[in-house]
C-alpha cells in the first residue's frame, strides 16, 4: 500500500539554500522533478522574486545549481529548467533508492514543504534512517495511506472523497450548476445540512493539502489587488 508523507526540510538539506539566504522573498514551486543519476536532480521550477535580475545573479553563484535556463515568464513568475548537484542526498535517496515520487514541493527561505509518495511505510522508515545516518534533517508533518482504490488522497476520508467525486460528476461545481445541493443530498441519501457540512469540511481539507500546503501556520493571506 502506498504511503504519502508530508515533510518539512531545511533549505540547506534540499537545494537553493544560498539563493534563499540572499533573497528572503523568493518562493519556489516544483513543476516536475526527476533524478538524472546519483549525482544530480533535474527540476522544472517556478521561481517568484521581487527582483528578477537579482534572482538571475544569485542563481549564477549558487553552488547547488549546476545549470539553469529560463523557459518562460508568466505574471511575474519565472519557469526554470535546472540541474541540482549539491545538498540533494535525501532527494536522490527518495527518488532512486526508495522509488518514491515527489508529488509536490514548495520552498521558501525557512525551508521546503514536500509531499512524497512512498511505495510503502518501510520506504519512509528507511529514508528516515538514511537521513539520520548522514546527518540530514527533516520533520514528518503528516502520514496517510493509499488503499488499492486510491482513496484517502490529500487527507480526505472515504466519505469526503466519495462526496466530492459525486458532486463533481453530477455537475454541482459546473457553471451553471447541473444539480442543486438539495438534489445532490437526495441522491446521496443524506440531509441537506449534513451534505453542506460534509462538503465544507472536505473542501477545507482539500485546500489545506493542495492549495495552501506548506504555508506557515498563522500566515495571513495576501489579498492585495493591482
Amino acid at each position: 500500500m502506498g504511503t504519502i508523507a508530508e515533510l518539512n526540510i531545511p533549505a540547506d538539506e534540499f537545494a537553493l539554500g544560498p539563493t534563499f539566504r540572499e533573497l528572503s522573498d523568493l518562493e519556489v514551486e516544483i513543476e516536475r522533478l526527476v533524478a538524472h543519476d546519483h549525482g544530480r536532480v533535474m527540476p522544472f521550477a517556478w521561481l517568484t522574486a521581487d527582483d528578477p535580475d537579482a534572482l538571475e545573479e544569485t542563481l549564477s553563484t549558487d553552488e547547488t545549481v549546476e545549470e539553469y535556463e529560463l523557459i518562460s515568464r508568466v505574471d511575474g513568475d519565472q519557469l526554470y529548467r535546472m540541474e541540482w548537484v549539491d545538498s540533494i542526498e535525501m532527494v536522490i535517496h527518495i527518488l532512486l533508492e526508495e522509488e518514491g515520487t515527489i508529488l509536490h514541493a514548495r520552498g521558501k527561505y525557512d525551508g521546503w514543504h514536500v509531499r512524497v509518495l512512498f511505495p510503502d511505510r518501510d520506504s519512509l522508515s528507511r529514508t528516515y534512517d538514511f537521513a539520520d545516518d548522514h546527518g540530514l534533517r527533516f520533520d514528518v508533518v503528516r502520514i496517510y495511506e493509499l488503499d488499492d482504490e486510491r482513496k484517502g488522497r490529500f487527507g480526505l476520508s472515504d466519505e469526503q472523497q466519495e462526496t466530492l467525486a459525486a458532486a463533481t460528476k453530477l455537475g454541482y461545481y459546473d457553471v451553471p450548476r447541473g444539480i442543486t445541493q438539495a438534489e445532490l443530498a437526495e441522491k446521496l441519501g443524506v440531509s441537506h445540512q449534513a451534505l453542506s457540512e460534509r462538503l465544507r469540511r472536505a473542501q477545507k481539507t482539500l485546500n489545506e493539502n493542495t492549495v495552501i500546503i506548506g504555508d506557515a501556520e498563522g500566515d495571513e493571506p495576501n489579498l492585495e489587488t493591482e
